[in-house]
């Protein structure tokens, strides 16, 4: 009934990797749908580990003094602080192009 010498498959979780800022074009937009009417930042385009899309928007909420998350690849950074998060990633090196609006 049940094989003793069964093993999962797992797959292997492969953390992609960083490319770095100068290698990656980051899209900064202002969204504002399912959120209330609120508007938020969204950051875009991020190519990497988690973890480091986590570190760059907390850098990104701490110099701009507001909430947010990163996940899914895109950084949601609360408020409309576009300008201000293009300056903040174009001193980190990363190409910044603004869509939308």
């Amino acid at each position: 009934s049940t094989n003793p010498d069964f093993g999962f498959e797992f797959d292997e979780d492969e953390s992609q990797e960083t490319l770095p800022p100068e290698d990656q074009t980051l899209y900064v937009s202002i969204d504002r749908k399912q959120r209330k009417g609120k508007d938020v930042t969204l950051v875009e385009g991020f190519v990497g580990d988690p973890e480091d899309l986590k570190d760059l928007g907390k850098m990104l909420k701490s110099k701009c003094g507001v909430g947010g998350s990163a996940k899914d690849g895109e950084i949601i950074v609360q408020g409309n602080v576009r300008d201000k998060v293009c300056d903040l990633l174009q001193k980190e090196g990363y190409a910044v192009k603004k869509k939308g609006g």
